[in-house]
């Protein structure tokens, strides 16, 4: 039991970054929830999400055993696409991208109102992802983050649909793709930049137990730096710049440097994730790269941190050059991520209605800080905030991922009472 609490615990901190500390609930949103929730088809609703439980974890199984690598989502998008009309969207398209969008329309139709999953996994396509059930447990890569997020998403339209709840604004369900990794928010990013929808709220169903409502986005800057040489034999060439030695100098600088700039100040972190180039052991690398992440809450310590990352690239660069080599190398900056920070107000009716949901539903409700889809609308100053999936779950990003279907139905009901109250539940009944 021990093993598995910190398991448990270990699991829910890589996931979910910072909590905050809880604010106060007004007590107007209070009132608004029970209202809501005393309305008889939302109570059917909450039903019909228990019925179609089993469904739903069919749903789940099937969407696991699609392989989905960021640029890679195209076939877990139709099947998602298709999950979508079979539960009564009004519409469902795939936008340029690779977004799936359903759209449910409201009574009014003045506003649109966004409930998102993310379609893609950090797994590379030959991945084993076929689902492992053990006693009440399924083991998959992806079988949490985010392909849970995803059969809520459907489970909450299916029961709107079946218990004819009308809300006055639009409803968009959406699944998006690369949120993960290289993927760089791109999904969301396309929505809010590109497309020539405008969304008024967005919610978002990612990592996490229950009761998350994660309303600070958590910016992140990555690079790939790439030194480039001549290369040649290790002996009958030797005297060239090697990229390899003007890299190893370069990392010395920005560790060195980051170091003393993150011990004060906002948190801010930094990571060297990957490093690549070479042929073999008796050559001079023609090139030599790396990956670079770098994460803070605070925008002035992101770019603080930010310039002190390119300062080393091209100090390294001139004090390698400088020695005693025939031929010099030089250095590509590539910048492969850009998620941008913001804080939603907790007194914002988007943040307030999550958390007076989950205090109905008798659930503890924190405030926490994250790396999500809701960073793009959150740094736009449009209500945006991630719930958690709920469940019992660890082993995030890993080939050992598991997940439990430990009242799992009652994190669909808090992301459908959420949807709702800020979608404005119409007095008129839905009919098709």
């Amino acid at each position: 039991m021990k093993t598995l609490l910190i398991t448990l615990i270990a699991g829910f901190f890589s996931i979910v970054a910072v909590a905050q500390e809880n604010v106060e609930i007004n007590k107007k949103y209070r009132n608004e929830i029970a209202q809501v929730s005393k309305k008889i088809n939302l109570a059917d609703a909450f039903s019909i999400i228990d019925e179609i439980d089993d469904q739903t974890m069919k749903n789940l199984i099937t969407l696991t055993e699609i392989p989905a690598p960021p640029f890679m989502e195209e076939a877990r998008a139709e099947k998602f696409s298709e999950m979508l009309k079979e539960a009564g969207a009004d519409s469902v398209w795939i936008d340029e991208v690779g977004n799936v969008i359903g759209l449910r329309e409201g009574a009014v139709g003045d506003r649109n109102v966004v409930i998102d999953a993310h379609l893609d996994t950090v797994f590379p396509p030959e991945t084993d992802v076929t689902v492992k059930i053990k006693g009440d447990t399924l083991f998959a890569p992806g079988i949490g983050d985010d392909t849970r997020g995803l059969t809520m998403v459907i489970a909450i339209l299916q029961a709107m649909n079946t218990a004819q709840i009308r809300t006055d604004a639009n409803l968009l369900f959406v699944g998006t793709v690369g949120e993960e990794g290289l993927g760089d928010l791109r999904g969301v990013k396309h929505l809010f930049n590109k497309s020539n929808l405008k969304i008024d709220s967005w919610i978002s169903i990612d990592g996490g137990s229950i009761g998350r409502v994660n309303n600070t986005a958590l910016g992140s800057i990555r690079y790939k730096p790439i030194f480039r040489g001549k290369g040649g034999h290790s002996w009958g060439a030797f005297g060239l710049g090697n990229p390899h030695h003007a890299l190893g100098i370069a990392i010395d600088y920005f560790v060195a440097d980051a170091g003393e700039f993150v011990k004060t100040g906002e948190k801010t972190s930094f990571n060297i994730g990957r490093i690549g180039g070479g042929t073999s052991v008796n050559s001079i690398p023609f090139e030599s790269w790396m990956e670079v992440d770098m994460r803070s809450k605070d925008p002035a310590q992101l770019a603080a941190i930010d310039k002190i990352f390119k300062d080393a690239m091209y100090r390294a660069l001139e004090d390698y050059n400088k020695t005693n080599i025939t031929a010099p190398v030089e250095l590509e900056l590539v910048e492969i991520g850009n998620r941008p920070t913001g804080s939603g107000n907790p007194e914002q009716p988007l943040i307030q209605r999550a958390l007076a949901a989950s205090e109905y539903f008798d659930i503890e409700s924190r405030l926490t800080t994250g790396s999500t889809n809701a960073n793009i609308p959150i740094s736009k100053g449009i209500p945006g905030i991630t719930i958690g999936r709920g469940g019992i779950g660890s082993g995030g990003h890993s080939l050992h991922e598991w997940w439990i279907n430990r009242d799992g139905a009652e994190a669909i009901k808090l992301a459908m009472l959420i949807t709702v109250t800020e979608a404005g539940l119409s007095s008129k009944i839905r009919k098709k």
